[in-house]
């Protein structure tokens, strides 16, 4: 996929979650037709998905691809890196970072995108490809606009410790 191909990909991406996430907002029920969007949208995934912030921890969410770990504590692995700094992280080569938690071995190259919702953090956007180097700018900027349509348009609420 050239970058134009890939430009191109997203923003079709972006403009089909709108349009299916604009009647409702059921947490369940929209990522788990985000992670199928982007799995069907990038080739070479091993995974796609979320994993959700509980107020403790984050928690496996609806996902597209091999197996994956439950759960992941804070600041462990480039998604609790992620959540814990609130900053996008690009992995270009996951067998080369240090705080890298390996679940599927064909994956070579990993982005996570912190999610808020109304300034609290409600989960991360995880995405891992076969090959390395895979994701860049291009992917941070769609990826960015494609979390927050979907916290603008999702109720994350009974996610939280004690609700």
């Amino acid at each position: 996929m050239n970058k134009q191909e890939k430009i191109d990909a997203y923003e079709l991406l972006n403009l089909q979650l709108k349009g299916l996430l604009s009647e409702q907002n059921y947490t369940i029920s929209n990522l788990s037709n985000a992670a199928a969007l982007l799995w069907a949208t990038l080739p070479q995934q091993v995974y796609t998905g979320f994993y959700l912030f509980n107020g403790e921890m984050l928690i496996l969410g609806p996902f597209q691809g091999s197996v994956s770990c439950v759960e992941i504590a804070m600041g462990k692995g480039v998604c609790g890196q992620s959540a814990e700094e609130g900053q996008t992280i690009i992995v270009e080569n996951v067998k080369n970072h240090k705080n890298y938690i390996s679940c599927d071995s064909k994956a070579m190259s990993e982005i996570v995108l912190p999610m808020f919702k109304d300034g609290e953090l409600v989960g991360v956007l995880d995405l891992d490809s076969t090959e390395i180097g895979f994701y860049d700018e291009i992917d941070q900027k769609y990826l960015t606009e494609f979390v927050q349509i979907l916290c603008d348009l999702t109720d994350f609420e009974f996610f939280k410790v004690g609700k």
